[in-house]
């Protein structure tokens, strides 16, 4: 376990909890690490004892049939692309002890499935990670009132884009489109959620 994870379980198992189920959220821009710290958290807080569950944002990506008709697909991941009514919905049900259902994303297939996500009424704490938990911008600002506990993460531009760009090489791009797709949509994100972010628990 690493230092980062242990000193945030110690921060999530003293939290205060708003409800009956624990909803820690871990926010930062694109390639900052999000996914990896969320998932240790979680691996963290069952090794515990503590029920936990991963629920990541992207599963509210708006189909690329949408995205094409409002004339963003090449924005895709930029605020406007997400369902953001239908996270908040979801927030505002993770904290009671019930069974919920949450789509998750496929990333090989770029298409979000409804209902692929599952969350079990014994569940006790939820871990959200996604770049605009933190937002302070309509409908998502609504989210922070639900958090129980929530996390930043930040890191370098530059080393932002190294990341961005060998994501998109990993993904089978040449080195052109990796790095235009990363400066063209990916950093403009990025420095996004640095711009608006609201204030969090933790700063990582």
């Amino acid at each position: 376990m690493t230092a980062p994870i242990l000193t945030l379980l110690e921060r999530v198992l003293q939290s205060p909890r708003r409800q009956a189920r624990r909803v820690v959220a871990i926010a930062g821009p694109p390639a900052s690490g999000k996914s990896t710290l969320a998932a240790g958290l979680v691996e963290a807080l069952r090794q515990a004892g503590v029920a936990s569950q991963l629920v990541p944002m992207d599963g509210f990506h708006l189909d690329n049939s949408i995205l094409i008709d409002r004339g963003i697909l090449d924005r895709k991941g930029s605020p406007p692309s997400f369902d953001a009514n239908g996270l908040l919905r979801l927030v505002q049900a993770l904290g009671a002890p019930q069974e919920l259902y949450y789509p998750v994303f496929d990333r090989g297939r770029d298409i979000s499935i409804a209902g692929a996500g599952y969350i079990a009424p014994e569940c006790d704490t939820i871990v959200i990670e996604g770049n605009y938990l933190l937002m302070d911008a309509p409908i998502w600002r609504d989210m922070a009132g639900y958090w129980d506990l929530s996390v930043q993460l930040t890191c370098a531009q530059a080393e932002l884009e190294a990341r961005l760009i060998q994501r998109w090489l990993d993904h089978g791009l040449t080195p052109e489109a990796a790095r235009i797709r990363a400066q063209s949509n990916d950093l403009p994100n990025a420095r996004l959620v640095g711009q608006r972010a609201l204030r969090a628990d933790v700063v990582l």
